[in-house]
């Protein structure tokens, strides 16, 4: 439970324990016990922002979706196919209720949670199926795609593309309950293979704790912690070529991967285990990102790094504007002395936000920052650590630190940074609390180039605040020597998901029109999936549609439109 003190009038924010088999069992982020609550000083910007008062706060705006789950939507795949999976998998592990089927209907955009805050279950699959060995699913793959049956994977649900969502109906594959097992571990490679349901926190658990359970020299470390940490799967990682926020020094999860497994309908296709090779077209490159429309990705195996968090070297600067901290980034970044873990420079908006989300506000820091002439609604917030070997740590820290003070940011010391880690994966809380009163809080993200970081950042916030009274802040959270992703965070008050799906489409359209990457590491899925033809052009375009021909030639991996596979041509979005 996270808890805030107020002072003053403390909205009536919903602490009580939700039914078992609700709507927001499914839609709510997390842990049931956990509830996070934005601080005070951020409520009174939220309530300036929309022109509201305590009184909006006195009751819910939003359903609070409490209500038990009632579908009124019958299995309807004939009973010899249930029968059949039920010989594969047990009985018990083939499930038709309608709290099994809604929970892996939807993933986390607020597009899915609005529709289930008004009880809209626009999709689901006809049954669930939890697999525990491959051979279970490669023999799963085989059957639905000889009777012509939809399969779909659930993972950790945490999509925030419609990446999971069952439009055709059939069989939906939820890896969370028994496909989440370590294969084996090399520690002279320094290689893990796992089953794709396991979780963030599994695999780091199983990595530190590897001298007990490997009989490892020391412990190790993933190197892959996005937001969606605690609830995401090894699996959707890989299928949506995901990034951690420590992706700056290990790389986005294409880097960490050294080898995948797949069940397709053409049969099993693995890739080869090694590091570098030149023997044709990458596999292993032309798999990652495919999002179940080629098959099910049943096997992975990641490389993996030495456990050092001793050696984590923070920092945090105050650049006076955003423009001079875009510069000073890249040369951090260009200067080849080596790349920090963590790496985030926020905007001027989104500055002011952190500065009380992370406790800087009404600190002897603020003053000042103030005496020393960095305004609040201009300065620009830079923190990260390093970590590595220890002298590697120390040498990189050091030479950020001197580009830094080249262009005079003020440094605020490591505290900021060990704030903002404590509520690094925990932050997605805030959402749920915050729509039960009819705010809308969502992301989208997209690559840039540092040539063109500014524009995209101009063109695409102007549209995020288009919208009446919205509020967007950004932040650059991955960077590269070339580029960087620009991280988008919008609020508005709404809670039709229609209106928002349209808006949300504004904001696709101008980052296409921008000419930044569709997506830098949340994948496509259907939602995005319009947009993808436009984006990498229409004759490159052609081999992801042959490759899908070759691998599923029935459409049955994760139809109705996941990457824009199977849409109609009026509804593909060119916007070059």
């Amino acid at each position: 439970m996270s808890k805030h003190v107020y002072e003053g009038f403390e909205p009536k924010w919903y602490k009580e324990e939700y039914p078992k088999n609700s709507y927001r069992a499914v839609f709510r982020w997390g842990d049931p016990h956990f509830h996070k609550y934005i601080k005070e000083s951020l409520y009174e910007i939220i309530k300036d922002s929309f022109k509201m008062t305590d009184e909006d706060f006195k009751k819910y705006t939003c359903d609070l979706g409490i209500d038990e789950i009632k579908l009124n939507k019958p299995c309807s795949l004939d009973n010899k196919h249930l029968e059949f999976f039920k010989g594969i998998v047990g009985a018990e592990f083939v499930r038709t209720d309608d709290f099994s089927r809604a929970s892996v209907a939807y993933g986390k955009t607020m597009y899915d949670i609005l529709r289930m805050r008004k009880h809209i279950l626009d999709n689901v699959p006809d049954v669930v199926i939890y697999p525990s060995d491959k051979k279970q699913i490669e023999t799963i793959v085989t059957y639905c795609s000889d009777n012509k049956i939809p399969l779909y994977v659930y993972g950790g649900g945490s999509s925030v593309t419609r990446g999971v969502e069952p439009v055709k109906g059939g069989v939906s594959l939820d890896m969370r309950l028994r496909y989440n097992q370590v294969i084996s571990f090399n520690e002279i490679d320094q290689t893990i293979t796992v089953q794709t349901g396991m979780s963030g926190p599994d695999l780091e658990k199983h990595l530190n704790n590897a001298v007990n359970e490997f009989n490892a020299k020391r412990a190790y470390t993933c190197g892959h912690f996005p937001q969606s940490f605690e609830f995401s799967s090894v699996g959707g990682w890989v299928v949506t070529r995901g990034a951690g926020q420590n992706s700056t020094y290990y790389g986005k999860i294409e880097d960490i991967v050294l080898s995948q497994e797949y069940a397709t309908p053409k049969g099993i296709i693995k890739t080869t285990k090694y590091i570098r090779e030149a023997t044709g077209p990458s596999l292993d490159q032309i798999m990652m990102g495919s999002e179940g429309t080629f098959g099910v990705l049943t096997e992975v195996t990641l490389r993996v790094f030495r456990f050092m968090p001793k050696n984590r070297k923070r920092y945090c600067y105050m650049f006076k504007n955003w423009e001079t901290a875009m510069e000073a980034t890249r040369e951090m970044m260009q200067c080849e002395c080596g790349y920090s873990s963590v790496f985030r420079l926020s905007d001027q908006h989104e500055t002011k936000f952190m500065m009380r989300l992370y406790g800087i506000s009404d600190t002897v820091f603020e003053k000042a920052l103030a005496i020393a002439g960095y305004k609040i609604g201009e300065a620009a917030l830079f923190l990260g650590f390093t970590e590595g070997e220890k002298g590697f740590a120390k040498n990189v820290r050091k030479k950020i630190g001197r580009i830094a003070r080249k262009y005079k940011a003020f440094p605020l010391g490591g505290w900021v940074c060990k704030s903002w880690e404590k509520g690094r994966f925990n932050d997605p809380y805030l959402r749920d609390s915050l729509q039960d009163f009819g705010i809308l809080t969502d992301t989208i993200e997209c690559t840039v180039n540092w040539s063109n970081m500014e524009a995209v950042h101009q063109s695409v916030r102007k549209v995020c605040v288009a919208y009446k009274d919205a509020i967007c802040i950004t932040h650059l959270s991955h960077a590269y020597p070339q580029g960087a992703n620009l991280y988008f965070i919008f609020f508005c008050k709404m809670n039709d998901p229609e209106e928002f799906r349209k808006y949300h489409a504004s904001i696709l359209d101008a980052i296409q029109k921008s000419g930044a990457s569709m997506s830098h590491h949340h994948g496509i899925g259907k939602m995005f999936g319009p947009w993808l033809e436009g984006y990498v052009g229409k004759n490159e375009y052609e081999i992801y549609k042959v490759l899908k021909k070759h691998f599923d030639p029935n459409n049955v991996m994760n139809p109705g439109g996941t990457l824009g596979l199977d849409l109609d041509e009026k509804d593909k979005r060119n916007l070059k």
